[in-house]
């Protein structure tokens, strides 16, 4: 989420392109021997690697570098500055760690992490990530569909929406010290959006644990809607009947839509989002309906004006 936009390229400041594919294979070297000290950033813990299968779920672009996932990010539990996680985050505590499922199912349940990852096969799936504040990624995440969870705690018939709330803990997170969210973070889903194939909770990402600034242990992924909509660091999973409150939809309902989809037709009230800068490139590019997926989701809003329910 965004407190202040940062100036991005314009089209007509783009490099010679010879010129740039050399500048690009100096800086994805560089990134690869450690960035993060490049960039004034704390080496991060290695993480556990994961057993993880290769799923459909790819895109035909190059890989974000892995120090810049786990190096730039919005998480204001540990600051509000893209470096902060990465320096702060360390205080998080993913072990022991539960996820309590509820609400209107027939079988609520309290999960353990380390349990949940061995009931369900992590698969990796390359997705592309957009963030409302019109930079982007492509991001190889292994997790479990979100639909595999609900399922195994059998929703009613009264059921409507995906309720995702998140830790609440000051010690652990000193940005919820800071009032500028609504703590604890709280996002939602349809539940036909929730039950997508697409839809996705992360354990990991590159065949590795989450690091703790990508919002470990477990987050949520929702490929077609802006970042911010990936709750990260669950708590509590509810099946509620009427569309739950979510943390910027509360702060700016004007800026911040329930839905959120990537929509290159409607421009977030201070700047357009008909491109978006991708990180670790040095063009801009053109930002896709639905970030690309429209051919996978673009039914679950057949009828609906998508202006209004931005």
């Amino acid at each position: 989420m965004l407190i202040r936009h940062a100036a991005d390229l314009s089209e007509n400041d783009v490099t010679d392109q010879g010129l740039y594919r050399r500048r690009r294979e100096f800086m994805t070297g560089a990134i690869a021997m450690g960035s993060a000290g490049l960039l004034g950033l704390p080496e991060l813990a290695r993480a556990a690697p994961l057993t993880t299968v290769k799923s459909a779920y790819t895109v035909d672009e190059p890989l974000t570098p892995k120090d810049a996932v786990s190096g730039y990010n919005n998480f204001y539990e540990f600051g509000t500055d893209k470096d902060e996680p990465a320096k702060n985050a360390g205080s998080l505590k993913p072990r022991p760690w539960t996820v309590v499922v509820d609400g209107l199912c027939a079988k609520p349940q309290r999960f353990d992490i380390d349990a949940l990852i061995k009931r369900f096969p992590i698969e990796e799936r390359i997705y592309r990530h957009r963030c409302v504040e019109a930079w982007s990624m492509i991001i190889p995440w292994n997790g479990f569909s979100l639909a595999a969870l609900l399922n195994a705690v059998q929703p009613t018939a009264k059921a409507k929406f995906v309720s995702f709330t998140t830790l609440l803990d000051p010690k652990q997170m000193p940005g919820q010290n800071e009032n500028y969210v609504p703590w604890p973070y709280r996002e939602g889903l349809r539940l036909d959006e929730a039950m997508n194939p697409l839809t996705l909770l992360a354990v990991g990402l590159y065949g590795e644990t989450l690091p703790n600034q990508n919002g470990a242990p477990i987050r949520l992924v929702v490929p077609w809607k802006y970042g911010f909509k990936g709750a990260k660091s669950i708590v509590k999973i509810s099946l509620v009947e009427n569309q739950p409150q979510t943390s910027w939809n509360m702060i700016n309902a004007r800026e911040y839509g329930f839905y959120s989809n990537v929509n290159p037709a409607v421009d977030h009230p201070r700047w357009s989002q008909a491109s978006e800068r991708r990180i670790g490139d040095f063009f801009r590019h053109k930002t896709l309906p639905f970030n690309g997926y429209a051919d996978q989701v673009v039914k679950l809003y057949t009828g609906m004006d998508l202006k209004r329910f931005y």
